[in-house]
C-alpha cells in the first residue's frame, strides 16, 4: 500500500506520522487534528509491515478508543471485508484489567475478580469503619477513600503507606487502608485504582511477564499524556522500556485534571527518561477562527510554568469575541436565550445542539436551566444531572416537603434511607415545627435550621471534589430559597420547574437530540461547538476562589479557561455579572482576570458593551 493517504495531512502532521522508530513527543494544540495524526500514525506503521498485534494505543476514555477504532476500520475496510486486524486500542484501566485476568494469579489475584464501582468502594470503607470502630461523624468516608485513591495513583500500597503517613488524619487513613484492602481481597475484588497499581506490582515481581508484554507491544502510542498520573506514567515507561518505540501526544495548555492526580510535568520528564527523543509540534488549528485563537492565546500566554503553543489557522478571521456584563444571573441567562434565538433566526441551518453553555461549577446550571425551561428551549446536561434531580438537592427538598405536608410518605421514605441518626434528629425537629412556622419563618431560615439540626452538611468534606460540588449545589438551593421566602411558594416553584421540563427533545434526521448543551468546563474537554457561551467570568467564581492563593492552581484555572475558549468554532461569548445571588447571598463581583487578559483590541471593542446592560450587537 502506498502512502497517498498522507496527502490529507499538513507538513507538521506528516513529519510526526512518518517518524517510525524511537521515542517521540507530539505537542498537539487544541483543534490541531491530533486524533487524525494518531490514527494515521498507526495506519502508517501497519502499511510499513508492523503487525497490529505489536501495536498498543492507550487512551483515557472509552469514547476516544471507540473513535480511533472506527476511523481505522473505515480505512482498512474493503467493501464489507476487514483487510487488517486492528491493534490493541484501549483505556489504561481496560488494558490492565485484561492483563490481570490472564496473569494476576501470579500475585494472588483470581481470574474472575470483581471490579468495585464507587458505591461498592463506599460500602467497603464503611465496613472498615465499623471494624475499626471509627465514627463517620469524625472522619468522612469519602475523604478517606480519596486519600487511598491518591496513594494508589502514586503507587503506594497499604504496606508502604504507614511510612509516608504524617499527622493524625493520615494515620487514620493507614489503618483504614489495611482493612479496606483486606475486605477487597476477601471478596475477590479490585477497585478502579488497583487495576494499574497491581499491574505495575505484577511487572516488578515478574520480569518475565513484563518482557512478554514488552515484546507484544513493540510500538506504543499514548493519547492525552499531560493527563497521566504517576501510576500511568510508570506503566507506560515499563512497557516501552525494551524497544523505546513510544509516541506520546499531549498539550501542556490543556492539562486540567490535577485534582485527579494528573501531572503535566510528565511531558517534560519523558525527554529525561528517553534519550534522543524527537519532538513535533502541531500548531495549525482546524477548528476555530483566528480571533478566537488570538483571544485564547492571549489568556494562556500569562502562564509561565510550561511551554505554550502559538496556534494559527487558515480559517476565516471571524467575529470578535463578545464580552457581556449582566446585572444579575437571571439577566445573564436571558442574554444567552436572546442570543440563541437571534442567531438561530439569522441562521436557519443551525440546530440547538450547535450551541454550548459552559460554566465553572455544577451549581451554576440552576439559573440557566430555569430560564431555558421557562422559555421553552430544549437543553441537555452533558456529564451531569438536572439541578433538581441531584441527590443532595432531593434530600434537602424532602426535609422541606415533609415540614409543609406531614402526609408526604415519598419524602419520608427518602429521609429514612439517610440513616437512623439523621432521621431521628429530623423527627425531633418536626415535633417543634407547626403550621404557623410555615407562614412566619422564611424558607431560608427553615432550610438552614433543618440542615443544622440533622447535621446533614457534616457528611460532606470540602477537600473532596465531589463533596464540594454537592455542597455548592445545596448552597445554590439557598439562592432559590432567598427568592421565595414563603415555603409553600418555594416548593410550588420547584414543582413547576420540574413539571415544565420536557425530556423528549426533538431529534434531527440522524436521531441526534436537538438541544442546547449545558456542561462544566471540565466536561467540555475534547468537544467543539459552533457557538459557545462561557458564563460566570468573575473573580472568585472563575478563577475559583480556591485557586487564588496558589500559583499552580491559578495556572490550571487559566488552562481551563483556554480549554473552554478553544471549544468555540465560530462565535464566543464571555459573560459576567455585576451582582450575583451566589449561594444564598447577594454578591458584588469583579470581572475575571481572564477577560482582562484578552487582547487589548478585543477589550476596546467591548468596552462600551461592558458598562451597559444591553450590548450594541443586540
Amino acid at each position: 500500500m502506498n502512502n497517498d493517504f498522507l496527502k490529507d495531512l499538513n507538513k507538521e502532521q506528516q513529519e510526526a506520522v512518518l517518524q517510525k522508530n524511537g521515542p517521540m513527543v507530539i505537542l498537539a494544540g487544541a483543534g490541531s487534528g491530533k486524533t487524525r495524526v494518531l490514527t494515521y500514525k498507526v495506519i502508517y506503521l501497519i502499511t510499513e509491515g508492523i503487525s497490529p498485534f505489536n501495536i498498543l494505543m492507550a487512551t483515557f476514555t472509552n469514547k476516544a478508543a471507540k473513535e480511533m477504532k472506527e476511523r481505522m476500520q473505515k480505512f482498512f475496510k474493503k467493501g464489507d471485508e476487514e483487510v487488517f486486524e486492528l491493534p490493541s486500542i484501549s483505556t489504561f484501566h481496560a488494558l490492565c484489567a485484561k492483563i490481570l485476568r490472564i496473569e494476576g494469579h501470579h500475585i494472588g489475584i483470581p481470574k474472575n475478580f470483581l471490579i468495585y464501582d464507587s458505591q461498592d468502594q463506599k460500602d467497603a470503607i464503611k465496613e472498615a469503619f465499623n471494624l475499626l470502630r471509627l465514627s463517620i461523624k469524625e472522619y468522612k468516608p469519602s475523604s478517606i477513600l480519596a486519600a487511598i485513591s491518591q496513594a494508589k495513583n502514586e503507587l503506594i500500597d497499604e504496606v508502604q503507606y504507614p511510612s509516608f503517613a504524617r499527622g493524625h488524619f493520615q494515620e487514620i487513613v493507614s489503618r483504614v487502608y489495611v482493612i479496606y484492602q483486606k475486605i477487597l481481597k476477601e471478596n475477590g475484588a479490585l477497585d478502579f485504582d488497583d487495576l494499574i497499581l497491581k499491574t505495575v506490582e505484577l511487572f516488578k515481581k515478574n520480569p518475565g511477564i513484563l518482557e512478554k508484554y514488552q515484546n507484544k507491544f513493540q510500538y506504543i502510542l499514548v493519547d492525552e499524556y499531560q493527563d497521566t498520573n504517576h501510576a500511568q506514567y510508570l506503566l507506560t515507561k515499563m512497557l516501552s522500556g525494551k524497544w523505546n518505540n513510544i509516541c506520546v501526544v499531549g498539550d501542556f495548555s490543556q492539562s486540567i485534571y490535577s485534582f485527579r492526580g494528573a501531572d503535566f510535568l510528565n511531558l517534560s520528564k519523558f525527554k529525561e527518561d528517553f534519550k534522543n527523543t524527537k519532538t513535533f509540534s502541531l500548531s495549525q488549528n482546524y477548528r476555530s477562527t483566528q480571533k478566537i485563537l488570538d483571544g485564547a492565546s492571549s489568556v494562556i500566554s500569562k502562564n509561565n510554568t510550561h511551554p505554550v503553543l502559538k496556534l494559527w489557522t487558515e480559517n476565516k478571521i471571524g467575529e470578535d469575541i463578545a464580552v457581556f456584563e449582566a446585572l444579575s444571573e437571571e439577566k445573564e441567562a436571558e442574554f444567552i436565550v436572546n442570543n440563541i434565538e437571534k442567531i438561530k433566526y439569522e441562521n436557519p441551518n443551525l440546530n440547538f445542539y450547535d450551541f454550548a453553555v459552559l460554566y465553572r461549577t455544577n451549581a451554576q446550571s440552576r439559573a440557566l436551566e430555569e430560564i431555558f425551561i421557562h422559555n421553552g428551549l430544549p437543553y441537555i446536561l452533558i456529564g451531569g444531572t438536572r439541578f433538581y434531580e441531584r441527590k443532595e438537592i432531593k434530600d434537602v427538598l424532602a426535609y422541606l416537603r415533609i415540614l409543609a405536608n406531614q402526609k408526604d410518605k415519598v419524602s419520608l421514605k427518602r429521609l429514612e434511607k439517610l440513616g437512623k441518626g439523621k432521621f431521628a434528629k429530623f423527627l425531633d425537629f418536626q415535633k417543634n415545627f407547626n403550621e404557623k412556622d410555615i407562614n412566619n419563618k422564611t424558607t431560608i431560615s427553615i432550610m438552614e435550621n433543618a440542615l443544622k439540626t440533622t447535621d446533614s452538611l457534616l457528611m460532606y468534606d470540602e477537600k473532596d471534589e465531589e463533596d464540594l460540588q454537592r455542597l455548592e449545589n445545596i448552597k445554590e438551593l439557598k439562592s432559590v430559597a432567598v427568592l421565595f421566602p414563603n415555603l409553600s411558594e418555594f416548593l410550588e416553584n420547584v414543582s413547576l420547574v420540574e413539571q415544565e421540563y420536557i425530556p423528549d427533545h426533538i431529534k434531527d434526521e440522524n436521531g441526534k437530540k436537538d438541544a442546547i448543551n449545558l456542561m462544566t468546563l471540565h466536561a467540555a474537554k475534547g468537544l467543539e461547538f459552533p457557538i459557545v457561551f462561557m458564563v460566570g467570568m468573575e473573580e472568585g467564581l472563575f478563577p475559583h476562589s480556591r485557586s487564588m492563593m496558589d500559583k499552580n492552581e491559578l495556572e490550571e484555572e487559566r488552562r481551563l479557561c483556554y480549554v473552554g475558549m478553544t471549544r468555540a468554532k465560530e462565535k464566543l461569548f464571555l459573560t459576567y455579572c455585576r451582582k450575583r445571588l451566589f449561594f444564598g447571598q447577594k454578591t458584588s463581583n469583579i470581572v475575571s482576570r481572564f477577560i482582562l487578559e484578552l487582547p487589548e483590541i478585543t477589550l476596546q471593542k467591548n468596552l462600551n458593551q461592558m458598562v451597559n446592560e444591553v450590548p450594541e450587537y443586540l
